[in-house]
């Protein structure tokens, strides 16, 4: 049987991001028949390597999407109002990285892993969830189903990747001053990041959260379930990718830390590294270019009934966004959700 091929645009593809899903692209074999570079006019005309041809960067314009069966967009939320919604009347399936569409109630907010069926009410338009909610939802997903989650607080240590690659020069040429005598100066961020922690991710709201922990909470209930409490406290660490989590939860009912294992140990998208020992967990380092998200440190907290506690760790440029991305492109093929094709 003849395998489908889909025509295929990456929006914002010179970006950390769309650079790092056509990686997710090529080695997922994702059956394109055509694909198209799309990004600002500064990029036009830049070559890109891609399974074996060289393509060149086209300027982002309405015309871009004309016989595109699908656009993965990570272009910012600005450029994903504008052109998200050209595209699918253009006859393109949309799966959109940005902010732009997620709280959107006609628009599935989706973590393959955790909610597919979303997909089947898709009118053209998909949204990525943030990266920390979605490298949280992979692991306490199966957990919910098992034992009912009740209240999560979370704690995030976010990479500055998560901010784009001007956030990761300034980590490094902030890290460089130091040991020349240079003065770090901060751009990008509202404090020097190097050798520094900063709890502000986002911008503030009036009840002294930032965007990106009401993204957490908002997120969770619409993606796996209303009736979940959620507290997060995010920031940002010196680290360039892969992003941290240490999660508290609350349970409906008794779950046991070994039970929680066992659970994962057998959930989509999960490895449980978890040695109450020197070294018997895993750190950002270590999950660069990793598909899995990484569950460590887990164990019961006494200080609450059916309470545990875990150490989640996944690279939030592949999980947390262009591998969910492609992943749920795929899902829109497996399902039958993704019509048109050659």
């Amino acid at each position: 049987m003849k395998t489908k091929r889909y025509n295929v645009a990456v929006v914002g593809a010179t970006g950390a991001v769309g650079t790092e899903m056509l990686r997710v692209l090529q080695q997922h074999r994702f059956p394109i028949k055509r694909l198209r570079l799309l990004a600002s006019s500064r990029s036009k005309g830049r070559r890109i390597p891609f399974n074996g041809s060289t393509y060149a960067v086209e300027e982002l314009q309405n015309r871009s999407f004309e016989g595109i069966d699908v656009a993965l967009f990570s272009a910012g939320a600005v450029r994903s109002l504008e052109f998200g919604p050209e595209a699918v009347r253009r006859g393109a399936v949309v799966v959109d990285n940005s902010s732009a569409f997620r709280m959107a109630e006609d628009v599935p907010l989706v973590v393959p892993e955790v909610n597919p069926h979303a997909l089947k009410s898709h009118q053209g338009l998909i949204a990525n969830p943030n990266c920390s909610t979605i490298i949280m939802l992979v692991p306490l997903a199966p957990l919910h189903r098992a034992a009912g989650l009740k209240r999560i607080i979370v704690s995030t240590y976010q990479s500055v990747s998560g901010a784009g690659k001007e956030a990761m020069d300034e980590l490094w040429n902030q890290t460089r001053g130091v040991f020349v005598t240079d003065p770090p100066s901060p751009k990008k961020f509202p404090k020097q990041i190097a050798f520094n922690v900063i709890p502000h991710v986002d911008v503030f709201m009036e009840d002294g959260s930032t965007r990106e922990e009401w993204k957490m909470m908002v997120e969770t209930k619409k993606i796996l379930d209303p009736k979940i409490k959620l507290t997060a406290t995010c920031v940002r660490v010196p680290v360039f990718v892969g992003h941290s989590e240490a999660v508290n939860i609350e349970f409906e009912k008794p779950l046991s830390a070994e039970e929680a294992r066992e659970i994962l140990r057998e959930a989509p998208g999960c490895l449980v590294v978890d040695k109450p020992e020197s070294g018997g967990y895993v750190t950002p380092v270590e999950c660069v270019g990793d598909f899995a998200t990484f569950i460590s440190r887990i164990r019961e907290d006494a200080t609450v009934e059916n309470g545990l506690s875990m150490w989640i760790v996944s690279d939030n440029l592949r999980k947390g966004a262009a591998l969910n991305t492609v992943q749920i492109a795929e899902a829109l093929i497996n399902r039958g959700l993704l019509q048109k094709a050659a």
